[in-house]
């Protein structure tokens, strides 16, 4: 006969397997609703181009509970970029790079997203592939590995993907950095976009954005 004891470890055990596969089948990714860009503390705003530009970190809760996966955890870090155009012609933004260089100048340039589902699902290789016709990453464990499944529709998802802000509208989206082994990737750094072009294929100005306010950087 089986002890009270053993019978208490067997259904707390079940509570917790189940409880973690609750969480990863219950809810989508839901990206936060943006608001002008030049609304948020950390941004860089062009007047004479009527373009800005603005992040937001997604680092630590309650921030981060937006996302099922521990981005923190793995290393990389998700930033939420916003871009205003305020002109009356559209801006491309279809071949815009984004750096981060941190205030050690550490400099790290926003990981595809192929990159980032490598590292969170702990696949390995890297997202250099001689075929491009070979077909998206295999799931670990195939197509019965829910959380993986979960995993890459929630960075699909996330990710910032838009080829152009039209006039007087807002774009948004993620950018995710890889910072494992940065010492404070975030006090002090900044976030570089460039190539961004106007409506005759000439490019803006770079856009600098700082990750914390000048006014709270000793708060972090």
């Amino acid at each position: 006969m089986r002890s009270p004891h053993r019978v208490f470890l067997c259904l707390a055990t079940l509570t917790i397997v189940l409880s973690s596969a609750a969480l990863w089948g219950a809810r989508d990714f839901v990206a936060p609703k943006a608001s002008n860009a030049g609304a948020y503390a950390c941004k860089d705003t062009h007047p004479t181009e009527h373009v800005a530009a603005a992040v937001d970190v997604y680092n630590s809760s309650p921030k981060a509970d937006i996302f099922i996966t521990h981005f923190s955890d793995e290393g990389i870090l998700p930033v939420f970029l916003v871009i205003t155009n305020d002109g009356d012609q559209p801006i491309a933004v279809n071949n815009m790079q984004a750096e981060l260089v941190t205030a050690r100048r550490n400099k790290r340039e926003a990981l595809d997203l192929d990159d980032v589902f490598r590292r969170v699902a702990h696949i390995k290789g890297n997202s250099t592939n001689p075929n491009p016709h070979a077909g998206p990453i295999p799931l670990p464990g195939g197509t019965k590995n829910k959380k993986a499944q979960q995993q890459y529709d929630e960075l699909t998802r996330a990710k910032f993907t838009a080829a152009a802000v039209e006039p007087h509208s807002t774009q948004s989206g993620f950018l995710f950095f890889d910072v494992q082994g940065v010492s404070q990737p975030v006090d002090g750094a900044h976030i570089y976009l460039t190539e961004i072009r106007n409506s005759n294929g000439n490019e803006l100005m770079y856009f600098e954005i700082p990750l914390t306010p000048a006014n709270a950087a000793g708060e972090r």
